[in-house]
């Protein structure tokens, strides 16, 4: 099984696609779209400390979406 790079690209799609998945307001969301935008390492600690707090079956959906 290959690792999946989680850029800044990565993180603007993920951001969309838990838009889509949870909702556009959730703290997830608007950390990984601000880490994208930014792309601090700061944010994109908290973007991912975040994501992995997610329902696994969340994480999942959205990281199905990137295959799409």
């Amino acid at each position: 099984m290959t690792e999946l790079k989680i850029d800044r690209e990565t993180m603007a799609k993920l951001s969309k696609s838990l838009a889509f998945i949870i909702s556009p307001t959730d703290p997830t969301v608007v950390a990984l779209k601000t880490a994208a935008e930014t792309g601090t390492d700061s944010d994109i600690k908290r973007a991912r400390q975040l994501f992995m707090k997610l329902k696994p079956g969340h994480r999942s959906a959205a990281l199905e979406m990137l295959k799409a």
